[in-house]
């Protein structure tokens, strides 16, 4: 179809009265939707052209008759094929260019896609209008040509006959741009290149698919009408400009159905989902499901592709249900001055969702106590209010509290609804009375008293109170704390009497006060106890004489160039301490022939020598200070004043300092200290230098090899001892066949740290036949015999054997005992025995001598 637009471009919107059938692109490009038989007569329908700026509409009808098939024409030509021609070139006419035209365009082509074929499907010819003259050859490029997807379209490069060689699908390609050139034989280009647009006609062969599969979505319950719930979107990959690719919306079912089956509506365009019914209640409807269809061909039931999804819509909850109480009253107890105690458990129903806003319970006392002493606290599992008591409560005030609770939830009520009078309820708590402490009035007690009392003396009465007024008890007093030990109380009227004389001055009392602590003890169950403070603020008397300060002072052998300043310490206060009198005595007379003192003021005086010359020493000056007490108290203190030579500046040039009578006890203590440790080093040194000696006693004890005669380790630097040494029987270190005797054996006799009594023990002799075996059992029965020889040192030594084989003819060395008489025996064949036993040659084979 084409539409002349007259003097202007309009907008122009093809639609066609048959959209099921026939659709029209936006080129004017009439073509079949679907397949279809269609009868011999011709078919009529419209197509509508509409303005889209002024709405204005045209129509034109279309007939439409059937081609003849091959069989109905056979000798009918085949199809004839649209022929392209390229545009001529500029031509110089009369020495100048002359321009073609420029009206020709060529139109593109369109081809639908999924075509069955059969292929290759020729399209169009391309043709120069100089093959006449030239033999020219065709060719194409571009995507889909010789560009990727290479092979869709070819072209024969002798007739330029353009083909589609398989079906095309618009989702992936919608339009393809191709250049046609024409060239000689040679290469050379003849014509320009011209441009071939060929556009995919979109057929509806893609289902609308949603961008989920399953929407979730949610509207407050009691919602009105009109209210938006969620949007649903699919998409289809056809054409959307298309009917192919024109979606429309709707509700397929709803469950569940009340309190109605249409409770939700869908724009069928834009997949919004509102409410169209009132009545969604949370507590009878929690979540709605909905089944929605999504068809394209602008939701034609009959030629549109489906495709549905599922909206999940949940009723959200509002506070539409106020918080009603189980019961009108509740009760509750608790013991009197007991804070943090829950005594009562309010219980509510709620039927908003549980665990939000609108469910959670929040609990105020509206009437019932003035004085703050109970809070409700909301348990968040259960919900119930926790009746607390927060301030403690005495029964002798207060027996019962009836308290007006209300309970309401955390955010408000939704519009319209009102709180009934189940949300408010009364809660009765009873107090129980418990026995209280006694306790002091006033506490602490304070008292004036001048210091110096006698012990005797009745100061005042504490006396407990008992806050159980509703019980008859008896309260008993003792003393708790008493750090001078000066008081005691009547156990019964609390009576307070000293035991000591008061001092103000004792340590004990702090800024004049003294603290005494009391106990009072009730006989209730379980018995109570309270405590009380005595505060003595104690008046100062004249008790204490006046002493000198510095007790200590020096000064030099004439009375220039110094003096010694002087004070008074007095351990009362004004107005009996100062100001002072200072004076010297009248005896012994050197005092005053010496010294002269001068009054500064009524706290300090001055010392000063009144001869010219005193020689150097330490001097004891006593010094009368009286106070100004009322009596006053006088005192004679000592001032140890050292007299020593001085320089021109007036100080002691003595190296010696003051030391009186004797040394301070600090002094006296270092000395002593340091004369301990002195002699506890000197004692460890002593100590160490005896256990050394010990132990070269020990080390001596041992026998010089020199003289021990036992079995020893005997080293000679020597490397042979000739023939007779050459020849050594190795069958000999084996055990011998025969041993004593178990009769001669001492058993059970152990080495001991005395030299024994009894018989001197025989060690074993060696058998002169070889046997076969160890040698360790001849070895332990020498241990044997070495641990019973009344010769061997008191301490343990190292026991050598030196078993040199059997069949000597001397014996075994260990038989022989110097102890015994051995003047009977000839050991001259000891000479013959070669230079080992030289030694014993000397020792025993050179007669009496």
């Amino acid at each position: 179809m084409k539409f002349s637009n007259c003097n202007r471009k309009r907008k122009v919107q093809y639609e066609s009265s048959e959209p099921a059938d026939f659709k029209v692109d936006e080129d004017g490009t009439v073509y079949a939707v679907r397949s279809f038989p269609l009868t011999a007569e011709q078919a009529k329908f419209l197509i509508y052209a509409q303005d889209k700026e002024t709405q204005e509409k045209w129509q034109v009808a279309v007939n439409l008759s059937r081609e003849p098939t091959l069989t109905e024409e056979p000798m009918k030509e085949p199809h004839e094929i649209e022929e392209i021609v390229f545009p001529r070139q500029l031509a110089k006419h009369s020495g100048a260019l002359q321009r073609q035209k420029r009206d020709w365009v060529i139109p593109p082509i369109n081809l639908p896609e999924n075509s069955r074929g059969p292929f290759p499907q020729e399209l169009v010819r391309i043709r120069s209008d100089r093959d006449k003259n030239l033999s020219l050859r065709y060719s194409v490029t571009g995507p889909g040509a010789d560009q990727p997807p290479t092979g869709i379209f070819i072209i024969n490069p002798i007739s330029g006959q353009l083909s589609v060689t398989k079906p095309l699908d618009r989702e992936l390609i919608a339009r393809f741009h191709l250049r046609a050139h024409a060239v000689d034989i040679n290469g050379n280009q003849v014509e320009n290149p011209i441009d071939i647009v060929i556009n995919v006609i979109d057929m509806n062969d893609n289902r609308p698919e949603f961008l989920h599969q399953v929407w979730n979505g949610s509207v407050p319950e009691g919602s009105k009408p009109g209210t938006y719930v969620m949007t649903v979107t699919a998409i289809d990959a056809d054409d959307p400009n298309a009917l192919n690719g024109m979606l429309r919306y709707r509700i397929l079912s709803q469950a569940p159905s009340t309190p109605s089956p249409n409770m939700f509506t869908i724009n069928n365009e834009t997949g919004d989902i509102i409410t169209v019914a009132a009545g969604l209640d949370r507590e009878k409807v929690q979540q709605y499901t909905l089944i929605i269809q999504a068809t394209d061909m602008e939701g034609n039931p009959t030629y549109g592709l489906s495709n549905t999804a599922t909206a999940v819509i949940t009723v959200t909850d509002v506070n539409d249900n106020p918080p009603e109480f189980t019961a009108m009253t509740f009760y509750g107890e608790v013991p009197e001055n007991r804070v943090d105690v829950i005594v009562a458990n309010l219980t509510v129903t709620d039927k908003d969702q549980p665990h939000t806003p609108a469910w959670n319970a929040a609990y105020r006392i509206s009437g019932g106590d003035p004085t703050g002493r109970f809070a409700i606290l909301t348990d968040p599992n259960s919900n119930d209010g926790l009746v607390t008591v927060v301030k403690p409560i005495d029964f002798e005030t207060n027996r019962m509290f009836v308290l007006t609770v209300a309970a309401e939830n955390q955010v408000p009520l939704a519009k319209g609804i009102q709180h009934p009078p189940q949300s408010t309820a009364t809660v009765s708590v009873t107090v129980i009375d418990v026995n209280e402490n006694p306790y002091f009035a006033p506490n602490p007690k304070i008292i004036r008293q001048e210091e110096g009392l006698h012990a005797g003396t009745m100061l005042t009465t504490l006396t407990a109170q008992d806050p159980d007024r509703y019980m008859q008890q008896n309260i008993r007093y003792t003393k708790l704390s008493d750090p001078a030990n000066w008081l005691k109380i009547d156990p019964v009227n609390g009576q307070i009497t000293t035991i000591a004389v008061l001092d103000r001055e004792s340590p004990n009392v702090k800024n004049n006060i003294y603290n005494a602590t009391f106990l009072a003890s009730d006989n209730g169950i379980p018995p109570m106890s309270g405590t009380g403070t005595l505060q003595i603020y104690l008046l100062d008397i004249n008790d204490n004489a006046p002493q000198v300060l510095p007790q200590e002072a020096e000064t030099c052998e004439t009375p220039e160039p110094n003096s010694i300043n002087i004070t008074a310490l007095d351990y009362d206060i004004d107005p009996n301490a100062g100001p002072f009198a200072f004076d010297l005595p009248l005896s012994p007379v050197t005092i005053k022939r010496n010294w002269t003192i001068n009054r500064l003021n009524g706290d300090f005086a001055q010392l000063n020598l009144k001869i010219k010359f005193l020689e150097a020493g330490i001097y004891e000056v006593p010094i009368i200070i009286t106070d100004s007490g009322n009596p006053p108290k006088s005192n004679i203190s000592i001032l140890r004043v050292k007299v020593c030579q001085c320089d021109s500046n007036g100080d002691c040039t003595d190296v010696d300092r003051i030391v009186g009578a004797g040394l301070g006890t600090g002094a006296i203590i270092a000395i002593l200290l340091c004369i301990i440790i002195l002699l506890i080093l000197v004692l460890m040194f002593v100590v160490w230098m005896k256990r050394r000696d010990k132990e070269r006693q020990a080390k001596q004890l041992l026998i010089d090899p020199e003289d021990d005669v036992r079995d020893n380790i005997l080293k000679y630097d020597e490397e042979g001892g000739g023939e007779e040494d050459q020849d050594y029987d190795l069958s000999q270190l084996q055990q011998p066949d025969t041993v004593e005797p178990d009769a001669i054996k001492p058993v059970g006799i152990r080495r001991l740290d005395e030299r024994p009594i009894h018989a001197e023990p025989q060690y074993p002799v060696r058998s002169a036949a070889p046997h076969p075996g160890d040698i360790g059992d001849f070895i332990n029965e020498g241990l044997k015999a070495a641990d019973n020889d009344p010769t061997a040192p008191p301490y343990d030594s190292l026991l050598v054997f030196d078993y040199e084989g059997s069949g000597s003819t001397a014996g075994s060395l260990s038989s022989l005992n110097s102890s015994s008489s051995g003047g009977d025996q000839d050991y001259d064949y000891l000479n013959d025995w070669g230079p080992r036993f030289k030694k014993l040659a000397d020792m025993y084979g050179g007669g009496d001598d």
